[in-house]
């Protein structure tokens, strides 16, 4: 079982006489700024210059700087720009200023466990990643509560960087619900997995294929897009506020039944198969190489993908649909 930590757990001492940069000040770059300064941290951050995230900052009382002028004056050094920037921001400003005594955080472990970046051997590096947006973080931390986090140690030459990846996460709020520890490799192979056999990968697939078949046959897209894709929320609610068997207490007998005779064999035995080949290509690294690839050569196949699905018929009939329903969210 995993070991969960608490309050009384973390200590945010271990920040005194410390500063905190945060590279990168969009959704959870803000959100941890926001919450460590609250908390007592002194808390710095770089962001480039003449972007919606500079003003923001500079909104939220913060004097934004490059990641350069951050490197040198933080003590703690915590990279929250997007994985295909970081290896070029860290090589570029910050490995310049690393060294003994500095700690490098990171709230994934994508550019660590691919090796896009090489720390030097001693400093301390570690984890904390809350599961849930930048915006959720901030919310549940002025209502008083928190948004569990995962923490991960990767090296500890000081011997006390599980007490700062600790105090770091209860400084946003997330010991006051529980931090799970992990390791740098568990979180970076099922977080890939996750997005793309589950949670981004599966699901618009499951929601395209499904939308298909319904317009194929002959129904109206209008009424396939309620069937496919609007009541999907719906359920996703019932599942994270009850379980799966939460779920299906609430749900029609007939809901029910189809559920557990039809739904094997929508996830049959080849899509299982097909998830663990997906899972293999992570753990060795070969999807990596290819994202990483696809980024040096100017993205064409991302960029092609993405056009092709956003003329998918799903997509206008969506639009539509949704500006019917006046109370969803700009």
């Amino acid at each position: 079982m995993a070991k969960i930590y608490y309050d009384s757990d973390a200590n945010l001492d271990v920040f005194k006489g410390k500063t905190v940069g945060i590279v990168g000040f969009g959704s959870q770059g803000r959100a941890h700024a926001l919450n460590l300064r609250d908390s007592g941290v002194n808390v710095i951050v770089s962001q480039r210059p003449g972007g919606q995230n500079w003003e923001r900052a500079k909104q939220e009382k913060f004097s934004p700087m490059s990641a350069e002028d951050l490197a040198q004056k933080a003590d703690i050094i915590m990279m929250l720009t997007q994985d295909t920037i970081q290896p070029f921001v860290y090589k570029k400003e910050i490995e310049p200023h690393m060294k003994k005594g500095k700690v490098l955080g990171f709230s994934h472990g994508f550019s660590i466990v691919y090796k896009q970046i090489r720390p030097m051997p001693d400093i301390d590096i570690f984890m904390v990643a809350p599961k849930g947006p930048g915006d959720l973080v901030r919310e549940q931390f002025l209502q008083g509560k928190g948004v569990p986090c995962i923490i991960a140690v990767e090296q500890n030459t000081s011997g006390k960087v599980m007490d700062i990846a600790l105090g770091y996460a209860k400084g946003l709020g997330a010991t006051r619900c529980g931090v799970i520890e992990t390791t740098f490799k568990e979180e970076t192979e099922t977080d890939l997995f996750g997005e793309q056999a589950v949670l981004c990968g599966g699901c618009t697939e499951l929601i395209r294929a499904g939308f298909d078949t319904l317009v194929e046959a002959g129904y109206q897209p209008e009424i396939a897009y309620y069937e496919t894709c609007h009541e999907l929320k719906l359920i996703v609610d019932l599942i994270i506020e009850r379980g799966i068997d939460g779920m299906r207490s609430v749900v029609s007998e007939t809901a029910k039944y189809g559920d557990m005779t039809r739904g094997p064999r929508v996830i049959s035995e080849a899509v299982r198969k097909e998830m663990k080949k997906i899972l293999t290509e992570i753990q060795t690294g070969e999807f990596a190489r290819e994202w990483i690839l696809e980024n040096q050569v100017g993205r064409p196949v991302y960029e092609s993908l993405r056009e092709k699905d956003k003329a998918h018929l799903i997509e206008k009939i969506g639009q539509k649909m949704r500006s019917m329903m006046t109370w969803l969210k700009k």
